[in-house]
């Protein structure tokens, strides 16, 4: 068992809306599954709607290498990641962080899984899971040493909510868990109970 050292950030979660787009929201189970295509951290191209062919998909989604949260939920995917095949499944997260730091984020938590880059966050946006951080909370970031248009790219001060989906081979979501608190993350356990 891994144990990390969760520094204190006590961040709020207030967000403002990402130009464009609506207010982050859950898709519930029984929603459509949007498709998309993108790079992963081996450079080779993944589709989501070849995959859920082979089974379903655990699709999660990361804020990056520096968030102490995501790198303990990765990690634990990981730990797991055998039960999770064993029932035909995939995990891939998606995450607004430039390339080089997916691979701190590997480094940290060992992740084997397919890991995207999401360029332009188009993904994040597509699951409603995308916001842009809000002036001060911005500064409080800064402070503590997270400068995110160092850390996303150009995908600058923008978030996603750490959410997790199952989408089945019928591409439909069948298992959701949002939850605008980045503290809370879905359980592996949840997640095996819903494969």
């Amino acid at each position: 068992m891994r144990v990390f050292l969760l520094i204190p950030i006590l961040l709020s979660v207030s967000f403002t809306v990402v130009k464009g787009q609506t207010e982050p929201y859950d898709l519930k189970k029984g929603f459509s599954a949007v498709d998309f295509e993108a790079k992963d951290q081996f450079g080779e191209t993944f589709r989501l709607y070849d995959a859920i062919e082979k089974g379903p998909v655990v699709l999660m989604f990361y804020r990056g290498y520096w968030c102490p949260y995501c790198n303990e939920q990765l990690a634990q995917l990981q730990d797991s990641l055998s039960f999770i095949t064993e029932k035909g499944g995939m995990v891939v997260a998606v995450t607004p962080e430039i390339p080089a730091n997916i691979d701190k984020t590997i480094k940290k938590s060992d992740a084997s899984f397919k890991i995207i880059h999401d360029k332009d966050l188009k993904i994040m946006n597509d699951y409603h899971v995308a916001f842009e951080l809000e002036e001060g909370l911005i500064k409080k970031y800064k402070r503590w040493g997270i400068d995110l248009d160092k850390k996303n790219g150009d995908n600058g001060q923008n978030l996603p909510v750490p959410a997790t989906y199952i989408i089945d081979q019928d591409k439909k979501i069948v298992f959701s868990f949002f939850d605008p608190d980045y503290k809370k993350r879905a359980t592996v356990g949840k997640i095996l109970q819903n494969l």
